[in-house]
């Protein structure tokens, strides 16, 4: 029986259109890319939105030193294949500038530290908006975000002061020092974007699929023990598992399901009975109650 797809056609129109007034209303935009599903399909979007010219904007990671290395490897290629440019900053490099301070302990991440170098990437471009994959549905600071998103002359967002976006009126107009933050599949769900990557056909990293891999288990979580950035201590016991991550962030915060869905269409099996968000996997969403909207406010993505 053929799949309707009339639910995603739609989604799909509304982000190709987003696209284009990204490309219509600002200067200089750049496509925020991290290798994950979210920004892998907002990749796609881009290539049909202005196809067949060239995407009009570059690509920019935000490169943490902590990704998974099957990320890294499937950034580069992605954009070998489709010819794009790829910029990449690296938080190292604030660290080395005393920018920002590593942290340490059981819980330690990196995440919180790519603002301070996203922010001066910002800076050094002259971006005037960041297009990035963030979803409503993920967690609840972003269910408050606009489409276009206003940040001011020192990138912080306020969640009381956003503008009122009617009938898909966009307005990209901006004040000097401002830029935008734009998530063109905000109104998607975690679902939507599995269905897209099936209709599409679409290639992502394998660590989406089930595979075995060396874990320990901490707090109820499964983190992966293959890298030394993932903090451990001597009586956290590795052990393998068949397992696959929901979302990829840096290894140091995000953790593993298990899991035996090895194809997209198993994967979209399994969401479909889940009852718990993809960020659940996420341990810097567990900071705070306020965690994501504290770093929003900061400058975050």
């Amino acid at each position: 029986m053929k799949k309707d797809t009339s639910h995603i056609n739609s989604l799909e129109n509304e982000a190709i259109y987003i696209m284009r007034e990204v490309a219509a209303q600002f200067e200089k935009p750049v496509l925020l890319f991290s290798g994950g599903k979210d920004s892998i399909t907002l990749v796609r979007l881009a290539v049909k939105a202005f196809y067949p010219a060239k995407v009009p904007f570059p690509l920019m990671h935000i490169d943490t030193g902590h990704n998974f290395p099957e990320t890294i490897e499937f950034r580069d290629r992605l954009v070998k294949e489709l010819g794009l440019e790829l910029i990449v900053r690296n938080v190292q490099d604030s660290i080395d500038e005393g920018k920002v301070k590593e942290e340490s302990g059981r819980y330690a991440s990196r995440n919180m530290l790519q603002t301070t170098t996203l922010l001066d990437a910002i800076e050094e471009f002259k971006f005037d908006a960041c297009i990035g994959g963030a979803r409503r549905d993920e967690e609840k600071a972003r269910a408050k975000e606009r489409i276009f998103s206003v940040r001011d002359d020192f990138g912080q967002w306020d969640e009381k002061n956003q503008r009122p976006e009617l009938f898909d009126m966009l307005n990209g107009e901006i004040e000097h020092g401002q830029n935008v933050r734009v998530f063109p599949i905000s109104n998607w769900t975690e679902l939507d974007v599995w269905s897209y990557i099936e209709k599409e056909n679409i290639e992502i990293p394998s660590i989406y699929f089930a595979h075995k891999r060396k874990v320990f288990l901490r707090d109820g979580m499964i983190w992966s023990a293959d890298d030394e950035v993932v903090y451990r201590d001597d009586h956290e016991e590795v052990i393998e598992e068949m397992v696959r991550f929901r979302t990829v962030g840096d290894m140091s915060c995000t953790a593993a399901v298990l899991s035996e869905a090895s194809t997209i269409d198993k994967v979209v099996e399994e969401i479909r009975d889940s009852t718990i968000s993809e960020r659940g996997a996420r341990i810097d969403d567990k900071r705070s109650e306020a965690a994501m909207e504290k770093r929003k406010q900061q400058g975050y993505f």
